[in-house]
């Protein structure tokens, strides 16, 4: 049986009182392309947050690369080395350029020359078809951009796993295709992916299963092709209703 990159077993994280994430079980095998859906508040992006330990979770088990997520930073810092996540809001720095943006973290997390850092940065930038952009300010490109320079700078980690945070949801109509086309590529080169959106097209065209939240539950889980086409429960066929 093949070891899945992540495995998350009856994961529960509250906030005080409110109960977010209630027992999720989730298993994700190397090339995986799972879409996550929902209504606001449904605890979608505190899943994938819980993965990189953004948030902490109280109860259950996350396992990435082997690793399983503690208090430990030894281990916590061994699985961020793993994932790359990509936010709604780009996250640059605002004081570094675009380049120095993407080397940071490998210069300094990963121990690399600068030089090397540098190469494999503009190489990441040319894939994400903005490599004129290097030299400029983030407050100098668009939002399509930016968020396309932020996918760069979380390749530059060299990640097993990419984590997309509605990573459309801040931008302008025009620029949503030029994200999208460049988190597609990535689907067709094999890298696996969990992404928060409610952008149905593109989950229809790239996911290998569709995971429906309500309530801070894993309410439906299934292909895309029977997702959409025949939900089993009401509440996700409800929640298509209103987005589709």
């Amino acid at each position: 049986m093949n070891v899945p990159v992540i495995e998350i077993t009856n994961l529960s994280k509250w906030y005080g009182n409110f109960h977010v994430l209630k027992n999720i079980n989730l298993s994700v095998q190397k090339g995986e392309i799972i879409v996550i859906c929902g209504p606001s508040g449904s605890g979608k992006s505190t899943l994938i947050r819980c993965i990189n330990r953004i948030e902490t979770h109280q109860k259950g088990k996350i396992i990435v690369a082997g690793t399983q997520l503690t208090h430990r930073m030894k281990n916590i810092a061994s699985v961020r080395r793993e994932v790359g996540m990509v936010f709604q809001n780009f996250d640059l720095f605002p004081h570094l350029t675009i380049l120095e943006n993407l080397i940071l973290a490998p210069t300094w997390i990963l121990k690399m020359p600068k030089k090397k850092a540098e190469k494999t940065a503009m190489t990441l930038l040319k894939r994400v078809q903005i490599q004129d952009q290097a030299h400029k300010m983030p407050g100098q490109l668009s939002g399509g951009q930016q968020q396309r320079a932020a996918i760069a700078r979380a390749l530059c980690m060299n990640p097993r796993v990419m984590l997309f945070d509605e990573p459309t949801s801040a931008l302008d109509p025009e620029m949503v295709k030029e994200v999208l086309d460049v988190i597609k590529q990535l689907a067709r080169d094999g890298m696996t992916m969990i992404c928060v959106t409610h952008e149905m097209g593109f989950a229809k065209q790239v996911a290998h299963r569709m995971i429906f939240m309500d309530g801070g539950e894993i309410v439906e889980e299934n292909p895309p092709e029977i997702f959409f086409a025949a939900p089993k429960w009401d509440r996700t066929q409800k929640f298509l209703d209103q987005i589709l």
